[in-house]
Formats: C-alpha cells, structure tokens, sequence
C-alpha cells in the first residue's frame, strides 16, 4: 500500500486504504430547524417521531443539550468555528464578518485529513467562508457522491420545522389543538393551540425525512461504519422560544448513535438508549466531531470535546447569548448547569417583545401583543410584553416554563452568586464583544477580524467597559453619581454605557442630568450620541426633543452613515413615539438600504423606517 499511494497528497492516500482499514468513522449529522426536544423520546406525549425515538433507542439521548445562541445565524456561527460568536464579532443575526487568523472551519480540517464533507444545504453563518469549506453543499450533496472507499462527514439539514412552516396557512392540523401543551407565559387562545399543533406536525413530517436519511444509510450497509448525531439548532420558533436565551430558547435535542466497532470513541457508561447528564453547548460540536475523527481540536476552538479520545471533563455551566435580532437591539446573557437558568439583562429598559418584523408574521405573536394592549393577559403571560429585570434566575424542575424568578429569593442567594461569578468569568475570559455598539465592533477592527481585534486589550478594555455595562444594567441608584463621571470618559463604549444607565433609569435621572447629557450630543462617536438623544428626546423638555431630533435624523442615513449606526439611530426615533412626529416627513424621506451592507441584513433599516412611520399615523 505503501508503494502504490506513494507520492499522492494525504486525501488520495486516506480514499486509497478506506474507512475500515484506517479505522476512522464516517460520521452522520442530521439537524432540525427551529424545533426544541419535542420528540417521543424526550418524553413529549404529543409527538409522532419514530424515527428519531428509535435513533434514540439505540444511542445515547443528552438530557442538557443547549443551542448557545437562539436564533439560526449565530447559532451556526459556534457550529461552523467551535467558537463563541460572540468572541468573534459574529453575534448579531445575520452579520458576517472574518474568521481570526489562522482559524478554520472545522469541514476544512476534515477535509484535510481524508475526509469526503457535504451539506444538504444551508450554511447561513455570519462568519465569510475563506478557502473551499465543503466537498459539496448543494442539494445534491450526498455520501453516495464520494470516492470509493472514501471516509464521510454528511450533513441533513431539514427545514420543515423553521418558523415560517409552523405558521403557514392553509394547514389542516393533524395533531389536535386542544391536546398540545400551551407553556405557562402563552395565552391559551385557539390561534395559539393551533401554532403549537402546526408545529408538531412539522416535526411529524421532519421525522419522516430523517428515516429516510437512516434507510439510505442501512441500504448502503454503512450503518456498521457510521456514528449518527441528530440535534434541532434552536428552540421552537415561537415567541419566548426562538430568539430568548431562556431554557425554552437554547434546550434542544441531541442524539447520538456509535456502532459497536466505534464504541471505544463513547464517554464512560455509555449504552444503547441512555441518557447523559452532561452539559452541551454548540460551540463543543465541532471540537467533538474532530475527536472522533480522531484529531486533535486546534487550541482556538472554544468549545469542550463530549466524545472521543479528546474527550474533556464535564462542565459546571453552558452559555446562552442574545444580541441584534435582524432590526432591533438587545443583550442578554445566559448560563445554565443542570438545576438552573441564570439570565442577566444588559438592556432592562427594553422590553422582550420588541417588535422584529418577522417574529410578528406569526399568529401567536400578534394575538399575544393583541390580548395584552387590550388589558386581557396576567402574569406570568404579561411579562413579555414589559420591560426586563437585570437578573433571572430559574430553577427547572418545578417551573420548566422559567416563570417563577427566583433572583430575589434569600433561600437562592448562594446559587445566584455562584451563577454572577460564572458569567463574568465566561465573558471576560471570551472577550465577549457584546459590550461594544454594533459599528464599534468594526470600525475598531479597522479591516481585520472583529475576533483578533477583541483580544487587543489598548484595543477592546472589556473589563473596564463591561463594569460601566455592569453599574447601568444594575439599576442601582448607587451607581448612578459613577455613571454620571463615567459620560467623560476616554473610550467611546464606556461613554455609551454611562448614556445607557441614565436612559435606562428614566425621566427623574435624565432630567436630573440632562446638562451632561446634552455635551454627549456632540459626542465625536455615534453610539454616546445617539443613546443621549434618546434619553433627551424621551425624557427631557421640548427643546431637548428637538435637539434630539436633530442628532438622530441624519445618523438614521443609512448611505451616509452606514446599517449600524442607522438602524441604533432609528431604534432611537421609533422609541421617542410622539415626540417623533415633527420629524414624520424627514423620517419617511430616508434611504431604506445601505449600498454597502451585506444583504443578508440589508432591509433591516426599511423595516424600522415602515414601522416608526406606521406607529406615527
């Protein structure tokens, strides 16, 4: 064999020895859209899922399985680089920016080493793909296509369960409404019924499509050779699921099948339809993946390895992240461990319900929002709709739907701090680049990679950013002298926060130190600026909504300006309501589009444009 490969690249020699005689897996990946751990096998009275329960049956079923970001994009982003997005500049939905130098996804390394990758087919990363990632994506890319003898990795991507299926209409349901679980934060309203049984019957037909995937693969006689993964890559897409850092939104399913051959790449206790405790985040799947292929993760992957030689201990905690979801602005963090959800409120003066154009295409969305402006909802059904406290703490078992906070609890002050200290460790040691307004993040890269960028501490001082992001996020009265200091300070984003916690405390802060405040409307940075003119323009006299005006209306200029700093400046001007109107004429004359963005993204500006216009009539 030697001989004969002799002089051929490291591929040709791996397609010429084959999977058995190299003794790497080939390795099955089928994921879901937009679906939480709906199945049979998780013990879902409502689900109709065969397949996967068998899929199930005769693997291992991770009981604590969460998504990291809870919406598509991002979440892509940790599955494709083994890396927080938010590490990269990549959390905001469908952002896209450079992977840090000298980092690849992890296909490419796959490749590299012999491997034939496909994806059938979406990609849809905020990360630009540099150098050939996949073998193929297409919606011909299949194992069949590879060389003989070739080791595989082969992605299913189904999207019968996305959001936009669960509310397509006509749709005759085939689960009945009046048998789905409404959670405890949904109206339980016929529309809302009806969603949730729309939704379980696209898992019924996703399910269906999996078992075809798992045929082929039994028809091939490949079943022997293959590790099966199956996950859902976010929760459902429903309202305070999809795009919430909460368990609702991250907890997904994940199931993994070893053949015989290949169980000595299992963890300790494995066996035929178990379960496993252990802690899983997106960003582990692609050092796992490289574990079981037997290659060492590269040091930059962020994520712990659950399977393989490479395999690492348990972790304490897993990580959740909300950011820009398409036109509007928020920051949340999350953490969980087995027992409980811990979530901190960067933006409480925001309401969770913030009105993203596609979110309220959805029935459920648009009864819900209805029913509470109507005075028809209580809690715990009215708290979407609020603005947010800065802390959340859940304790699962006994309030799976997290409605219960806990955070003010005497009996849960240990486990709260012990969640406080885990966060800041994480997001520090990340270098999460959430703490900057979204334009600061590239205008601060300068052309490089937001990720290398983070890492500069002359650069990006998160400690120093993150601890004014801290003092206005609190709310506590104590910090406000600090902040009030803070509006001088010599880096823009520590000035942005400083803005942020007088906005946040409302009209006796603002007016308080409104003079301070308008030294900020000539701030030499956009993000200070506009967040003073919002704060001024909410809560100060006519004048200062005036002045407001003035500074918000030309930073909306998406050609001038750029989609980041329209779309905060916009943000800004819907929240002023009536104090927007002299400036209805100007507002309607804006550009809807930025020449220069991305596409991906490109409307976003339009929408906030059509929707202060139509809240102005």
């Amino acid at each position: 064999m030697r001989t004969k490969c002799m002089g051929l690249s490291i591929a040709a020699v791996l397609c010429c020895v084959g999977p058995w005689s190299w003794g790497r897996p080939n390795i099955l990946w089928l994921t879901s859209e937009d679906n939480g751990p709906h199945l049979g096998a998780y013990g879902d009275v409502h689900a109709d899922t065969p397949n996967l329960d068998t899929l199930a049956a005769g693997g291992m079923r991770y009981r604590h399985a969460w998504s990291t970001y809870p919406v598509c994009a991002p979440a892509r982003t940790a599955i494709i680089s083994g890396m927080y997005p938010s590490s990269l500049g990549a959390q905001h939905m469908r952002s896209m920016v450079p992977m840090p130098e000298g980092t690849r996804m992890f296909p490419q390394i796959l490749r590299e080493a012999g491997y034939y990758t496909t994806n059938h087919t979406k990609q849809d990363y905020n990360l630009e793909m540099s150098g050939r990632v996949w073998d193929d994506s297409s919606n011909q890319a299949h194992w069949r296509n590879r060389a003989e003898g070739q080791p595989f990795f082969a992605v299913f991507n189904f999207t019968d369960t996305h959001e936009s299926q669960i509310r397509r209409r006509p749709h005759e349901s085939v689960h009945d409404p009046a048998g789905v679980r409404v959670p405890a934060y949904h109206p339980d309203e016929p529309e809302v019924r009806r969603d949730w049984a729309q939704y379980h019957d696209k898992m019924t037909e996703m399910d269906a499509k999996a078992g075809r995937i798992l045929r082929e693969l039994r028809e091939d006689g490949l079943e022997d050779e293959t590790i099966v993964i199956y996950f859902g890559d976010h929760g459902a897409g429903l309202p305070r699921s999809k795009r919430f850092p909460y368990n609702s939104g991250l907890h997904v399913p994940l199931l993994v099948s070893i053949p015989p051959a290949y169980r000595h790449l299992a963890p300790p206790g494995w066996q035929p339809g178990g379960a496993s405790d252990r802690l899983i985040g997106f960003v582990d799947l692609a050092p796992t993946i490289l574990s079981l292929a037997e290659i060492e993760p590269p040091a930059a992957m962020q994520g712990r390895v659950f399977l393989g030689p490479h395999r690492t201990e348990d972790p304490e905690f897993v990580f959740g992240f909300r950011d820009r979801m398409d036109e509007r602005y928020d920051l949340m963090r999350s953490a969980r461990d087995t027992r409980y959800v811990y979530i901190r409120n960067y933006m409480p003066h925001r309401i969770y319900g913030q009105h993203v154009k596609y979110l309220f295409e959805t029935p459920t969305t648009r009864v819900w929002h209805r029913m509470y402006h109507q005075g028809l909802l209580e809690p715990p059904r009215t708290y979407f709709w609020e603005t947010k406290p800065y802390e959340e703490l859940y304790e699962l078992a006994s309030d799976p739907d997290e409605t219960v906070n806990l955070a003010a609890s005497e009996a849960h002050r240990e486990t709260l701090a012990r969640f406080r200290r885990a966060l800041d460790e994480h997001l520090l040691a990340i270098r999460d680049t959430g703490f900057l307004p979204e334009d600061e993040i590239h205008s601060r890269s300068a052309g490089r990679a937001p990720g290398d960028m983070a890492r500069e501490e002359d650069i990006y001082p998160l400690e120093r950013i993150k601890a004014a992001a801290d003092g206005a996020a609190s709310m506590d009265a104590a910090a406000t002298p600090r902040l009030v200091g803070l509006l001088d300070d010599e880096d823009s984003a520590v000035r942005y926060w400083a803005a942020l916690g007088l906005l946040m405390r409302g009209g006796d802060a603002v007016q308080t130190h409104a003079a301070v405040l308008r030294e900020r409307l000539a701030d030499p940075q956009p993000a200070p600026r506009i967040v003073a003119a919002e704060a001024l323009g909410r809560y100060g006299s006519e004048t200062d909504a005036s002045r407001a005006l003035d500074v918000l209306l030309p930073l909306a200029d998406a050609e001038e300006h750029g989609a980041y700093v329209a779309m905060m400046a916009m943000n800004a001007l819907d929240y002023l309501d009536d104090r927007a109107r002299p400036a209805k004429e100007a507002i309607a004359g804006l550009p809807r589009k930025d020449p220069r963005a991305n596409s991906r993204f490109a409307d976003n500006v339009g929408d906030l444009i059509e929707k202060t216009l139509a809240d102005l009539e």
